[in-house]
């Protein structure tokens, strides 16, 4: 009985190793590659569709350089767009001058090629102050120069241009930088009852009502901002002088924006920054701006917090990167998380483009960013670093505090260098909080100072990798 009850123990054990051996080889062979999910994630958002309606302004009673005029007249053309079920608005040939345009469900904001929009530069044009966001922390203040609030499938298309008219005359001093045109006992943003104050009422979790700017502050206003959107569109434009960030999604979902040219070379002027957003696509643009490229945000510190919405699910494809603090980034308002991003086939390159893909946060931000992967992408120069993940970035004060962050799984293949500046791969973390499992798969980096500057890094994988016509081995 009892050699009974041992083979049969030993069977049992036996046929349970066979069934979870074949279970493990089996997850194994069907885990899900990153491109094939990229492949599914693109083709799961929602591109808005409208119905063959047109609104043209002029017979709404625009006229080229009337302001008042134009603002009714684009007002007037959205509502009955909406009202009669949506359509495109057209914004016809020929340049319109214009404050805010709010946009309303199922509107297409279309301008015909050789149309121009040229926003007012006066922030009068921009009130009553509107819910929006400034650096991940969310405000009461002037209105984004196109923006919508809570609204679905609602596009900007077409070949003509926005152009934002910011200069070192307007707006962009606000920033106080003598670059961009501030004078000594100018007003700006860094002024107590300004910037400080709203993060003062971030920190306390003041309501957003009560967070009143707007009128008699330095709070720049970004440009285009869908803020809680649905099935949004923004195809074909082209974009210039931006007083802030250029494009910024915000809390939004199913966001598609194609062949979209932007070229803002002012204090601020990130090209794209979808922040808590879910499911993007940015494809076939081109980016020359005078900040990050495409820069995926979360939120800042207190209020990424208690937001507590992660952006996930974005695709960067097909697009061109010129000038530029970087090219693909995560943060550095990323305290709510950001995770499955994928960039490839891609072009980056100018003396004046600091980082082909960045990562940036500290312990006040907190927040991760991982699962990122980076295919076939060349680059022609930058100046500090192809891959850049800093733990300890720090901007206007000492950004020290308690929320440590977490940087893991990042992989670039197949991936071109001809000038790589200092840096291959730039990379500090905590000792608490190691950046962990960054993978290099075919990967060439010509002409860098140094191959590799690391603090804190587990797990890093140079497979096939050439840096400096050397063959890299594994640190």
């Amino acid at each position: 009985m009892k050699l009974l009850t041992l083979l049969s123990q030993t069977l049992c054990l036996l046929l349970c190793f066979v069934a979870c051996k074949s279970v493990s080889t089996q997850s194994e062979a069907t885990a899900p590659d990153p491109w094939i999910r990229a492949a599914q994630i693109e083709k799961n958002i929602v591109v808005p569709v409208f119905a063959e309606r047109s609104y043209d302004i002029v017979d709404y009673g625009a006229t080229p350089d009337d302001l008042n005029a134009n603002k009714a007249a684009i007002k007037k053309a959205i509502k009955a767009c909406h009202d009669a079920g949506g359509g495109q608005v057209v914004i016809p040939e020929g340049s319109y001058i214009t404050g805010a345009i709010h946009l309303l469900d199922n509107v297409n904001l279309h301008l015909a090629e050789g149309s121009e929009l040229r926003f007012s530069i006066d922030p009068q044009d921009y009130l009553p102050a509107v819910h929006t966001s400034f650096e991940g922390n969310e405000l009461m203040n002037y209105s984004p120069l196109i923006y919508a609030y809570g609204k679905k499938n609602i596009a900007v298309t077409g070949k003509g241009t926005l152009n934002g008219q910011a200069s070192n005359e307007a707006w962009w001093p606000w920033c106080k930088s003598n670059r961009y045109g501030w004078k000594e006992g100018d007003p700006h943003q860094k002024m107590e009852d300004n910037r400080p104050r709203l993060v003062k009422f971030a920190e306390m979790g003041t309501p957003i009502a009560e967070r009143t700017f707007g009128e008699g502050y330095y709070l720049r206003p970004s440009f285009i901002e869908f803020f809680e959107c649905e099935n949004i569109l923004i195809e074909g434009v082209k974009i210039i002088d931006a007083p802030f960030w250029v494009i910024h999604p915000i809390k939004s979902r199913y966001i598609t924006v194609d062949g979209v040219t932007v070229e803002s070379h002012g204090p601020n002027n990130d090209g794209c920054d979808p922040e808590y957003c879910k499911d993007v696509v940015i494809k076939n643009c081109f980016f020359n701006t005078g900040d990050d490229c495409i820069a995926i945000k979360s939120g800042r510190n207190h209020d990424g917090r208690r937001v507590a919405i992660n952006s996930e699910r974005i695709i960067v494809r097909d697009c061109e990167m010129i000038d530029g603090h970087g090219g693909v980034v995560m943060g550095s308002e990323i305290s709510a998380g950001v995770n499955d991003v994928y960039v490839r086939d891609c072009v980056m390159s100018s003396p004046n483009l600091d980082r082909a893909i960045r990562i940036k946060t500290n312990s006040k931000r907190g927040g991760y960013a991982r699962d990122v992967y980076v295919k076939n992408v060349e680059v022609g120069q930058v100046k500090e670093a192809v891959l850049k993940v800093n733990m300890y970035y720090a901007t206007y004060s000492d950004q020290v505090g308690e929320y440590i962050p977490s940087v893991e799984n990042i992989t670039l293949e197949n991936i071109t260098v001809k000038n790589g500046g200092k840096y291959g791969i730039l990379a500090r973390g905590y000792e608490e909080s190691p950046i962990r499992n960054i993978t290099f798969k075919n990967v060439i980096i010509e002409k860098v100072d140094e191959a590799l500057s690391l603090e804190h890094t587990e797990n890093l994988q140079l497979i096939d990798t050439y840096i400096n016509g050397t063959l890299m081995q594994n640190p």
